[in-house]
């Protein structure tokens, strides 16, 4: 199934631009520049935009805050007309080493808030792109304080780079398809190597 909607994760307001928890908005702002999408608008408590460059493709991002995202995807895909498996959700993912990307087509919630409550709004049957925000040597134990804390300096170039390429990801899923997106950057390997 194509993708029609891609709904990138985070909480609004200035004070969580640069946090963890908002590598979601930030991938699909950079998909969003390098597809040139319309301006953004207020819709389906969501900031909405479209492209129609090489194919139309709606571009979100909830303004619910992250716990409450399964009340702006329902109104989203219901809105739009669009189905659960044609909604890739872009997510941050503690549990993932920082700059691993990981696409499923389907699955469960993990331990993300924002994921558990899209499925219980709309189901466990869309796809999603999980951007890896953790540490090598774990987040601690105060979870929310680690997603809610912005990129340690050292982290900066790398969290930077697995916003483009974790936006490559999502442009391939597009236009090529999710299974050529998952054969492509579901890798072992460091996302910092060059491909063969």
């Amino acid at each position: 199934m194509a993708i029609e909607l891609v709904v990138g994760l985070g909480n609004p307001g200035k004070e969580y631009e640069t946090t963890r928890h908002n590598v979601g908005f930030r991938i699909v702002d950079a998909v969003a520049g390098r597809l040139r999408a319309g301006r953004w608008e207020r819709r389906f408590l969501s900031d909405l935009a479209h492209t129609g460059r090489g194919r139309s493709v709606w571009l979100a991002k909830p303004r619910t805050f992250m716990n409450r995202s399964g009340s702006a995807v329902a109104e989203l895909t219901s809105g739009l007309g669009i189905r659960a498996n044609e909604t890739l959700v872009v997510v941050d993912d503690v549990d993932l080493p920082l700059g691993r990307i990981r696409i499923r087509p389907s699955g469960g919630a993990g331990t993300h808030n924002g994921l558990r409550d899209i499925v219980a709004a709309i189901g466990t049957g869309f796809p999603r792109l999980r951007a890896g925000v953790g540490r090598e040597n774990g987040v601690g134990d105060d979870l929310a304080a680690f997603v809610l804390s912005p990129f340690e300096h050292d982290e900066l170039d790398t969290a930077g780079t697995l916003i483009e390429r974790a936006a490559e990801a999502v442009i391939v899923s597009i236009f090529e398809g999710l299974e050529r997106a998952m054969n492509r950057f579901n890798q072992t390997v460091s996302f910092e190597q060059p491909e063969e």
